[in-house]
């Protein structure tokens, strides 16, 4: 762990307290007891019980509630202000006075999940609320909502928007729903990898067996640090004037983007394989 954002946010669900401990230990920078949808309607009071049974300062952890609308919103707003809990992830986020809510209950920080076309329309609103730290696409969800197919170039348009007002309104880089499959590595390093290339800062995990393709896919690769590297070599060399690397120009904004891969890296404290 590191003091960088985190990039690989772990669910384990909320009526499965035997897990609780073993998802602080799979590696993830940031673990989400989940009481709304891997939760059943009839054990949700119980999940909650077993969170509040457990929750410690010692190990803070996010907890995904139930979405403002539903039965046991106003219950898990308890657990707001619990010290071992870091933040909380709010579903089905639509306007900023769901999010105002969370915030008076004592939430420390709040991820809103955008899951919709509401919530979509609203982001400038979900992103300037109180206590928000960055937003979520939740890309199930937002398919179901819109009836639009799930494919990476059909969804390129909601993925944009929410980099860009998480930009304008100096809020993190959000964090990418979930990789349904769950034994193909290369498919979860690819999602995440376009994700980041996005301007996406870290993705949702649904297995610890994900974790490692996520954090491999959000640190810069050893080719992309070599050539950031010569930018900067070239770029002083040149005394701050354009100068040609590998057969293309650079100036100050590319050696801007060279210096944040460099700054990444040592951040992370590892080079990507």
């Amino acid at each position: 762990m590191t003091d960088a954002p985190a990039r690989t946010w772990l669910f384990v669900p909320g009526d499965r307290p035997e897990r609780f401990d073993k998802a602080l230990d799979a590696g993830a920078d940031a673990v989400i007891v989940d009481l709304e949808d891997a939760v059943a309607p009839a054990a949700k009071d119980a999940a909650r019980g077993h969170l509040l049974a457990w929750l410690s300062a010692a190990r803070p952890v996010y907890v995904r509630i139930n979405a403002a609308d539903s039965a046991w919103f106003d219950a898990d707003l308890a657990l707001c202000r619990h010290p071992g809990v870091a933040g909380i992830v709010l579903p089905k986020a639509g306007q900023a006075g769901d999010v105002q809510a969370v915030a008076d209950a004592g939430a420390q920080a709040i991820l809103p999940l955008v899951e919709s076309a509401l919530g979509l329309w609203n982001v400038a609103a979900l992103c300037g609320a109180p206590k928000v730290e960055r937003l979520i696409f939740g890309a199930i969800d937002f398919c179901a909502d819109t009836g639009i197919r799930e494919t990476h170039e059909n969804l390129l348009p909601a993925r944009s928007q929410l980099v860009l007002a998480s930009r304008a309104l100096r809020i993190g880089a959000p964090v990418d729903g979930v990789t349904v499959t769950l034994d193909d590595d290369a498919a979860v390093r690819r999602d995440a990898t376009r994700a980041r290339d996005l301007g996406f800062g870290a993705k949702l995990c649904i297995h610890p067996k994900q974790v490692a393709a996520v954090h491999a896919a959000f640190v810069p690769a050893a080719a992309e640090l070599a050539w950031a590297a010569r930018v900067q070599a070239a770029f002083k060399a040149a005394s701050g004037a354009a100068v040609a690397v590998d057969g293309k120009m650079v100036d100050r904004p590319v050696l801007l983007l060279a210096r944040q891969m460099l700054d990444e890296a040592a951040r992370r404290g590892a080079v990507n394989p």
